[in-house]
């Protein structure tokens, strides 16, 4: 029966937290505007409505939720993004697969940021407050789902299934409900997008903060005292946003099988340029407090960096990106609501810049090339560099839409190989960034002139240097353009630890964030030179064998096809196939699937023998399992080494109807590397090719070959029952026990043959992996032999590649470090800004 209350109440919900967003924004412009006796009225008038907007918001997260989590699957978004085989985390991660989630996220977000600004910055609430609600008018007015004449604003996830598709069912049964839905996207069944989305989005919603400062600044005419309540906010942001980008990039290593953690696809592309762009911001802010200049850059930057945030989600919501990107949503026909979002504020903000800008402060002094203020302008340039040239490439689909808008032609292409065309300029630029901060640390915490830079460079140079002799000659890295990537990178990590280690000495730990985030950054430029630069590919065909004519040469070249059971050298290590696993439900580790068999219910098999691990037994033979995502396939890969099992590998995969096979790899993780494993190809076991009958006439005692498998053939025994079928008196059930070797691998097959009066029925032993199907056929008695038709199709196999990748946790290492150093960042400049709050000095 379709349940409309949750959904109606849900919509509702939408509607109140849009008005009341409205009504925020109105009052604390009269607030602003009041007399100091009437401002007390006006901030708890404000105040209420938007705790009102909080509560609508949060209803309508809980709508959405309520309608996933209970399988309410006559809502569309239910139906599109959700089954019943999702265990609850990937409920939580379909909640924000569609749009409309997403956009919910982001509200619940801006809510939590705001109300944690209401009790903590009374002398900025007015202002910022407005630009607050207006923004979240803004988010919430695309999921409002009002139609008005040809006029759609917004698309609600309340809608009705029947509402939304033009199925014949719904003429005959408007309440028709489907059994299931169409369930999440294989490639979101991962942990990591439980949470790296509601990171991500955090992020975007972070910006808006030093944005609303900003703006507060600006209108009010405080046009410095912005830049100290608004700077840790932005060093929160700019760590929240780059812990997001990370666990994207995580991500991609472990769930997809392109063998990297960063594809310069344009979906990253949009989040990439707002990090780098607040990150410039951070250092011209940091600059203007120490010394009163860039604060016109600061003021460009913040700006930038907010509305870079709105144009990546145009960019990948739009639908403009649909040829371009594997991440882009399809267009809900909110392109132009989303233009319309991202061009107000742009105007908003360049309106409001531009009316003061003669009035903004700034120095007439020239900076010396000897002082911090000129490093850290050159490296904010350097920064914008960076996002300017990935943001113009990536735009080009904005650009051929635009121009066919107006009817003209454009035959602009992005960059066909994007990995080679970003990383050629993006790697050059990083290196450029790496000396800067390692320089600039200097002229930070000292005042130099060129004697006092050359006395203080000497020791992190020279140590330095041999560092990097060592990395270069045991990393076997004779590549001009990575030898000074190594150099680049160890010249950071070495100058800025030698800044953090005399901070410490003076007990200046809390000083230390930019030296950490420094030190993290040559990290990452290490660990991506030698991850990327120097992966091997240890998979090579060596057979001869063209595995898929779709493939192109290389992708022949660099996989390996293990057949089940069989030993196949893979560099240093015997590989060996030993079949098909799932994940059960209160099983540590994988179960074969051999040991079960599916019920017809969704996630639900039985026992076929007892499941053991380890010499504990977790379920006894007949026990029902829970599968965790019965479509899911994790196939056990064995590595040797002198005959010595190494380590297992259970890569993933499933095939998807629309999207084909889905995997995802599996890695063995050592200290200095990676070893990298996914399945590009595997067996059809639905449809599977069967070749001609075979006929063997054995004697009980005697070997025969089914295809290349040694079989012996132990006897037969007549059976007093048979598990899931009634014998009746006067029934005769044989079962024939043969002995199939395979390898290593000794298998049973034991086809049945039952007469029953004058009838015969046969039973067939089948083992998928063997690629066998076996029958009874016959009993001959007076010649002692028994008949046996085979049936044979392809054994089973995987097609997998695997990759070597050198150093990689220097990689994530260095991202961790860079984290800790802007959580230090964010905690100074909050504890400076909380004394000036205590003191009565916030709007100072």
């Amino acid at each position: 029966m379709i349940n409309t209350f949750v959904g109606n109440l849900g919509h509702f919900a939408v509607i109140v937290s849009f008005v009341s967003s409205l009504v925020t924004a109105f009052a604390y412009y009269q607030y602003i505007k009041a007399t100091e006796l009437e401002k007390a009225n006006w901030r708890r008038f404000s105040r209420s409505f938007f705790y009102i907007h909080a509560v609508a918001s949060v209803t309508v997260a809980f709508a959405l939720f309520e309608i996933i989590y209970n399988h309410r699957f006559e809502y569309f978004y239910a139906y599109s993004h959700s089954s019943k085989a999702l265990p609850v985390h990937y409920m939580i991660s379909s909640f924000w697969e569609g749009q409309e989630g997403a956009f919910i996220l982001w509200i619940f977000w801006n809510v939590v940021l705001g109300l944690v600004l209401i009790h903590t910055n009374k002398f900025w609430e007015g202002p910022v407050m407005i630009v607050f609600s207006l923004v979240q008018a803004f988010l919430v007015s695309m999921i409002l789902g009002v139609v008005i004449g040809d006029l759609k604003i917004g698309s609600s996830p309340f809608i009705l299934l029947r509402d939304m598709m033009d199925a014949p069912i719904f003429e005959m049964n408007p309440d028709f409900v489907p059994e299931d839905g169409t369930g999440l996207n294989p490639l979101l069944q991962n942990i990591w997008m439980v949470i790296h989305p509601p990171t991500l989005f955090l992020g975007y919603a972070s910006t808006l903060v030093p944005f609303a400062f900003l703006m507060g600044g600006l209108a009010t005419k405080k046009y410095t005292e912005w830049v100290r309540p608004a700077l840790p906010w932005a060093q929160f942001s700019a760590m929240i946003l780059g812990m997001g980008i990370i666990m994207g990039a995580y991500w991609a290593y472990v769930t997809l099988n392109f063998g990297g953690y960063w594809n310069w696809d344009p979906v990253e592309n949009a989040v990439y340029v707002p990090w780098l762009i607040m990150v410039a911001a951070i250092h011209t802010m940091i600059t203007f407090k120490k010394s009163s200049t860039a604060l016109k850059s600061s003021i460009v930057l913040v700006i930038a960096s907010f509305v870079l945030v709105l144009y990546a989600t145009f960019l990948v919501r739009s639908g403009v990106l649909g040829d371009s990107s594997v991440h882009s949503f399809t267009d809900l026909g909110l392109s132009g609501q989303l233009l319309i979002y991202m061009l107000f504020f742009l105007f908003v903000a360049i309106f409001l810049a531009a009316k003061n800008w003669k009035h903004i402060p700034t120095s007439e002094k020239e900076a010396s090339v000897y002082s911090r203020e000129f490093w850290i302008f050159i490296g904010a340039t350097t920064l914008a560099l960076m996002a300017f040239q990935v943001i113009l490439p990536t735009s080009i689909p904005v650009w051929n839409a635009l121009v066919e808008s107006f009817g003209g032609i454009s035959n602009l292409a992005p960059p066909a190989d994007q990995i080679g065309f970003y990383t050629k300029f993006q790697l050059w630029f990083a290196v450029a960034v790496a000396l800067l901060t390692a320089v600039g640390q200097f002229f930070w915490w000292n005042k130099m002139d060129s004697k006092a830079l050359r006395e203080a460079l000497v020791t992190p140079y020279v140590i330095s240097v041999v560092l990097s002799a060592i990395i270069i000659i045991t990393g076997k890295v004779f590549d001009i353009t990575y030898i000074i990537v190594v150099l680049a990178g160890t010249f950071t990590i070495v100058a800025n630890a030698t800044i953090l280690i005399r901070l410490l000495k003076k007990s200046s730990f809390k000083l230390a964030g930019g030296s950490l985030a420094h030190i993290g950054l040559g990290m990452i430029l290490i660990g991506v030179m030698f991850s990327s630069g120097y992966s091997e590919v240890i998979s090579y065909n060596m057979s001869g064998l063209t595995y898929s004519n779709s493939w192109e040469d290389e992708m022949n070249k660099e996989h390996v096809l293990l057949w089940i059971n069989k030993p196949t050298q893979i560099k240093d290590y015997t590989a060996i196939y030993r079949g098909r696993q799932k994940k059960v439900v209160g099983v540590p580790g994988y179960v074969n699937v051999n040991l079960m068999e599916s019920t017809g219910n969704v996630n639900e098999a039985v026992a076929l023998n007892d499941i053991e691990k380890n010499g504990k037994t977790y379920f006894k033979k007949g026990d029902t399992l829970k599968i965790v995502l019965e479509e899911n396939d994790y196939f056990q890969i064995d590595y040797y080494q002198n005959d010595e099992l190494k380590f297992t590998l259970n890569p993933m995969s499933q095939f998807n109807s629309s999207m084909g096979l889905i995997s995802s790899p599996d890695s063995k993780r050592y200290l200095t590397k990676d070893l990298y494993t996914f399945v590009s190809a595997i067996n059809d076991f639905e449809d599977p090719e069967w070749k001609e009958d075979e006929i063997f006439e054995v004697s009980p005692g005697e070997q025969f070959f089914i295809a290349d498998f040694v079989t012996q053939f132990e006897g037969a025994e007549v059976l007093k029952e048979i598990d899931g079928m009634q014998l009746n008196d006067g029934d005769i059930a044989v079962r024939a026990n043969l002995s199939v070797m395979d390898y290593d691998i000794e298998k049973k097959l034991q086809p049945v043959f039952i007469i029953r009066g004058n009838q015969v029925g046969k039973i067939p032993a089948i083992d998928n992996e063997l690629g066998v199907k076996v029958e009874l056929e016959n009993i001959l008695p007076e010649q002692n032999k028994f008949s046996f038709k085979v049936n044979r199709y392809q054994k089973d196999y995987v097609v997998l590649k695997a990759i070597l990748k050198p150093q990689i946790n220097i990689l994530w290492i260095g991202t961790i470090i860079m984290l800790i150093g802007f959580t230090v960042a964010i905690y100074r400049r909050y504890d400076e800004f909380s004394k000036m709050r205590d003191k009565g000095l916030e709007g100072s």
